[in-house]
């Protein structure tokens, strides 16, 4: 007897339809899969063949085969175990022949028959959505799917609980729409730094504007706190914003029992990272560092110390927020238009530049850290700014800065000045958009002028400067560019890092 289930097989964020064919017939025992399995897939048989045995099922000592389809896309994963055992119990007369013809079926299956979560079935449920199907999976996936409206969930904890369900014995409810995560939820607030004006003025005036942003200081002078409580400043994600970085999240197989994720993503990995790990790919390609922090802030602590063709490959999302990995197989697109904020010591040694502790590097070693970042990398790096390091006098005198609130308050306005007026961040903005939206007083546009001639500044770097005018001069409610926005933008040049 012949029995087909609905399932999906990943590629890169999107789920694409795939047909389970389940034939049992006469003939010699035997377990026959096909449909370009890969190694998980095909270990599956030993898996279906205990758990519907320890689930008190019967399980057929016929010839059977099953098919994948279409059988030239590669099939990864354990997500087919569930839709294969129920087929093949299906095709045994088991369930009724109709049972799943609504659903879209995945989940791992553990020998004693209980269900396994698996990645990228919030992927799922959009297709599911999509075609009008219901959607069957393991509980612990339950609340990633259960996010999108109009769509029946139904999450077994075993796979005796499916078949009951089919079967009309014991049917499960509907999994209901979890709650939204708290906005609030461990958030670090930005007064805890003391002092440091300028340098959380700059971390202002970037995530503002979406800038990519460099700190420059010696050790234990407050760069990776900054950066920490930078994600605390991010507006919420929008609906569909949420929806796109959980997507990716699933797909990467880092959701965990969460639902929907609200929050802009914040990403620190160590700089001894992998170029997959980072950029991502693999044999089997996920999501990198830069796509899990869509949306959101990716922090590179110790910057020089990652590794340079590391670095180098930052280089097409910062221009195009997009990854493109091409394999032998396939090629995959994901997302990755995050925010760069990255954090490096002056010099080797750390304390180049320091009031208290001597520097030990000679100028040839200085000049071969810095040399670690790259000319096109740093030109696409918006803001350098440099953090010193302050004695406990200095600590101890310096008063409460604002709240993270009122900041966060200053750049949901700045940032819906930009959204109305050019739909986008000042960041992304680029040719003749930046043009019709950078209006400048006279005395901006001589300062401008003058500067770039002193500066011999490139056509990418004047674009650079009129950018972070633009977001000084929001976050100030100024319609038009005033020479005191220029002057502070000019401040921030990249070209600070030379004289460190």
């Amino acid at each position: 007897m012949l029995a087909q289930v609905s399932s999906v097989s990943l590629m890169g964020v999107d789920a694409l339809l795939v047909t389970v064919e389940t034939d049992v017939s006469s003939g010699l025992p035997a377990f026959n899969l096909v449909g370009l399995p890969d190694q998980a897939v095909s270990e599956s048989r030993e898996r279906i063949r205990a758990a519907i045995r320890n689930s008190g099922l019967s399980f057929p000592i016929s010839r059977i085969t099953v098919n994948l389809a279409p059988a030239d896309l590669r099939k990864e994963g354990p997500l087919f175990d569930l839709p294969m055992a129920l087929g093949l119990l299906m095709a045994q007369g088991l369930l009724p022949q109709n049972a799943l013809q609504d659903y879209l079926v995945a989940g791992e299956l553990a020998l004693d028959g209980s269900l396994r979560s698996v990645p990228g079935m919030i992927n799922m449920a959009l297709l599911a959505r999509q075609m009008g199907k219901k959607v069957m999976l393991p509980y612990l996936n339950a609340p990633e799917a259960a996010i999108l409206d109009d769509l029946e969930v139904y999450a077994p904890h075993t796979l005796l609980e499916a078949v009951q369900h089919l079967n009309g014995q014991k049917p499960l409810e509907a999994t209901p729409r979890p709650e939204p995560e708290p906005l609030e939820q461990a958030l670090l607030c930005i007064s805890d730094i003391k002092g440091q004006t300028q340098a959380k003025r700059t971390l202002e005036i970037a995530i503002a504007g979406g800038h990519n942003l460099l700190m420059v200081g010696s050790p234990g002078s407050g760069k990776t706190m900054l950066s920490r409580r930078s994600a605390s400043l991010l507006p919420p994600l929008t609906d569909e914003e949420a929806l796109e970085v959980t997507r990716i999240h699933s797909a990467a197989g880092q959701l965990g029992a969460r639902g929907l994720i609200t929050r802009p993503p914040f990403r620190a990995p160590h700089h001894t990272v992998s170029d997959a790990g980072l950029i991502g790919g693999g044999s089997i390609p996920k999501p990198g560092e830069v796509s899990l922090a869509h949306y959101g802030l990716l922090f590179l602590d110790e910057f020089p110390e990652f590794n340079r063709k590391s670095l180098e490959t930052l280089r097409q999302p910062l221009e195009d927020g997009i990854v493109q990995i091409s394999r032998a197989r396939a090629s995959v697109t994901y997302p990755a238009r995050f925010q760069l904020i990255a954090a490096m010591n002056p010099c080797p040694c750390g304390w180049a530049g320091d009031s208290e502790k001597p520097c030990t590097c000679t100028p040839a070693e200085r000049s071969r850290y810095m040399s670690r970042i790259s000319g096109p990398l740093l030109d696409r790096i918006d803001l350098v700014v440099t953090v010193p390091r302050l004695t406990i006098e200095e600590l101890n005198r310096a008063p409460e800065g604002e709240k993270t609130l009122v900041v966060r308050e200053r750049i949901a306005r700045a940032r819906s000045l930009m959204q109305q007026r050019q739909g986008m961040r000042n960041a992304t903005l680029v040719g003749q958009k930046l043009r019709e939206v950078t209006r400048m007083s006279e005395a901006a546009s001589s300062f401008l002028m003058a500067v770039s001639q002193q500066l011999s500044l490139t056509g990418r770097g004047y674009d650079r400067l009129l950018r972070v005018a633009r977001t000084i001069a929001d976050l100030a409610s100024s319609e038009d560019i005033q020479q005191v926005h220029v002057a502070e933008a000019v401040a921030y040049r990249p070209r600070a890092l030379e004289v460190v």
